[in-house]
């Protein structure tokens, strides 16, 4: 599928999508195989013991390390410590990330952030051209002054995207947000650190293999398309669950 087509719809019967080129870059970075990781693969070898806690199916060890966990980043919310990093790869152009921005992400904010089981971080992922990349460097900029999840909420707003990306505009959605400094702001938005944190940004995706916008990685977990609340809210629950049987132990032994 092109990336101006967006990303497909759930499938109800594959409910965890992972692309190809996802699991060929987990490949790479070391992982033999899905069936290697996947729930059983460890009777199949008599390696695991019988109260050994296995993680989700379709869950990678090495993409689990993406997660930064830094206190200061702007453009995360949640504890730095939550037991959940959904990493969210993402296109300010991009419809179906528009979806997910207002349909899905404040449930989950309120459900899972708010009650510290959760912490988003956000990935710019920009493949729409020359205004999606300014609307990253805008949005990383807003994030300096504290203003970033302002400026996503004004971004993602009905009818923003139709209105495009030019430097007026986006120095108006940055108003929006309470950007306190918009001479800062616009300095920020061209500057060479921005163009750096994006370019990071993207890097990272497409090391991992993602090649559409929205994306996301919970726990180790690859996850596309803008999926329903529910596709998202057992994703969490059984990394939260996985993440509390690791810290409790072994049967018996408390930890």
């Amino acid at each position: 599928m092109s990336k101006s087509q967006g990303t497909p719809a759930p499938n109800s019967k594959k409910p965890f999508l992972i692309g190809a080129a996802v699991v060929a870059a987990v490949a790479v970075l070391g992982v033999a195989s899905y069936q290697a990781t996947s729930s059983g693969s460890g009777k199949e070898s008599g390696s695991a013991s019988s109260d050994a806690v296995e993680p989700p199916a379709g869950t990678f060890p090495e993409l689990e390390k993406l997660a930064r966990r830094d206190g200061r980043d702007p453009l995360a919310q949640g504890r730095a410590d939550a037991p959940v990093v959904m990493i969210e790869y993402a296109d300010f152009k991009c419809s179906y990330c528009g979806k997910f921005a207002r349909d899905t992400e404040p449930a989950l904010v309120k459900k899972y952030v708010d009650a510290g089981t959760l912490r988003i971080e956000w990935r710019n992922m920009p493949i729409f051209g020359a205004e999606s990349e300014a609307a990253a460097r805008a949005a990383w900029a807003a994030g300096q002054q504290g203003r970033f999840w302002q400026f996503h909420t004004a971004a993602y707003a009905h009818g923003s995207k139709e209105k495009g990306f030019g430097k007026d505009r986006l120095r108006e959605l940055a108003g929006q947000a309470g950007v306190a400094d918009l001479d800062r702001f616009v300095r920020d938005a061209d500057g060479d650190a921005a163009k750096a944190a994006v370019k990071k940004d993207q890097e990272e995706a497409y090391g991992l293999g993602a090649s559409s916008t929205p994306s996301f990685v919970i726990n180790g977990r690859p996850l596309a398309g803008a999926q329903p609340l529910d596709t998202f809210a057992q994703a969490i629950d059984e990394a939260a669950t996985y993440t509390a049987a690791q810290h409790a132990g072994p049967k018996g032994t408390g930890k």
